[in-house]
């Protein structure tokens, strides 16, 4: 199991992020069985006055965790800097037709930005959290690694987590799987045992997307189009879309075309038009590259002109093999094995070499595949328009 050090004494201090959920709770309840000084600290970053905003609920179940476990729990409202920080650029991103990941800036804006310092001043020898991932000790420094068990690996939301911080880091869940961290939580008797886990966007909760975003942005209605020009419907903003999405798109049986699903399959901005296409195996939907903004390196330096490694270019998405091209200002032009389905604008490309995440960098652009019985063609890699 991952440790906070290379060798520590028991009166090491750990602080814990304590978020009132399972995993958290089991990462401090280790941490206290392994000997050390362990408190916990709750950080709010989202506040709300309606029924969807669980922040007075979270602080909540953080006290009883820690209450149960008998540590000390700090407490602090990062809500002004993740607005700040996370928030504005998450809504810039959607303005400018792309589709962010808010987490991954969270993790290192927030989590291991303000909070972590807040963790040290406190007298934190080392933060830790229940995040799913791993961290290694390498000659010229701490490595993030994938988490053992797959299915919940989070490495690919903390990639830009900085060198320096990973050196003062612990992931206590990084060599368990999903189902031990609750058993152990049960046979410890922990209150929350069963809570269930958060999904989505942490400042959006359960509440629907459309109605939340629509209280900061415009979205006017537009024209779902072919790629050949064709209107067969109406969309409702292009900000509610993202590539490869099939359903919410209001497309029936559509007269002249066959009864195959649509997918969407880009945006044009300017004209706010909606791009669709039929089936999956569209050439549309499918990228032989990408191209991304300045990358972030975990080792705090670029690897090289070029390097052969995998890439997952979503969350859920297995890693696929790829060439990467560095350029001068850090920018990356990727060259996929196997094309990639739906390559998003605004996600992230997060690079591997085996367990170790190198680093990645926002998606600008995708290069679509020429012909979809030829899908190792040279790609065209064209930036999105946006508004």
């Amino acid at each position: 199991m991952d440790t906070p050090g290379h060798s520590l004494a028991a009166n090491t201090r750990v602080i814990v992020g304590i978020s009132g959920g399972v995993d958290s709770a089991v990462a401090a309840a280790l941490l206290l069985q392994q000997g050390y000084q362990v408190e916990g600290l709750h950080m709010t970053n989202w506040e709300g006055d309606d029924a969807y905003c669980t922040a007075a609920e979270d602080l909540q179940e953080a006290r009883r965790v820690c209450a149960d476990l008998g540590i000390a729990l700090h407490t602090a409202n990062f809500s002004e800097a993740y607005r700040r920080k996370v928030f504005a650029d998450f809504l810039a991103e959607y303005a400018a037709g792309r589709t962010p990941n808010p987490d991954v800036a969270c993790n290192r804006h927030i989590k291991f930005g303000d909070c972590y310092v807040l963790a040290r001043r406190l007298g934190a020898d080392c933060f830790a959290t229940g995040h799913y991932a791993r961290i290694v000790h390498r000659p010229d420094g701490r490595r993030l690694l994938k988490a053992k068990d797959a299915s919940k690996d989070q490495s690919y939301f903390l990639h830009t987590v900085r060198p320096e911080v990973l050196e003062h880091v612990s992931f206590p869940l990084g060599e368990l799987t999903k189902t031990r961290v609750r058993r152990i939580a049960n046979d410890l008797g922990l209150p929350n045992h069963r809570r269930k886990d958060s999904t989505g966007i942490c400042f959006i909760g359960e509440r629907p997307f459309r109605e939340f975003l629509q209280q900061y942005l415009d979205s006017p209605e537009g024209n779902i189009e072919t790629l050949d020009g064709q209107v067969i419907g109406r969309h409702v903003g292009l900000m509610f879309y993202t590539l490869g999405q099939r359903q919410g798109l209001g497309i029936g049986g559509v007269r002249g075309y066959p009864d195959e699903p649509w997918y969407v399959a880009g945006k044009d901005a300017e004209r706010n038009v909606l791009n669709v296409v039929q089936g999956r195996e569209h050439p549309a939907l499918w990228s032989a590259a990408l191209t991304t903004d300045p990358a972030v390196w975990l080792a705090g330096q670029s690897p090289g002109e070029q390097l052969r490694c995998t890439v997952r270019t979503r969350y859920r998405q297995v890693d696929v093999a790829c060439t990467a091209r560095v350029a001068a200002d850090d920018t990356l032009t990727l060259q996929f094995d196997k094309p990639v389905w739906a390559v998003t604008p605004g996600q992230y490309a997060v690079l591997y070499q085996g367990d170790e995440c190198l680093g990645g960098a926002p998606i600008a652009a995708s290069g679509r595949v020429a012909h979809a019985a030829d899908r190792t063609a040279a790609p065209r890699v064209s930036r999105c328009k946006t508004a």
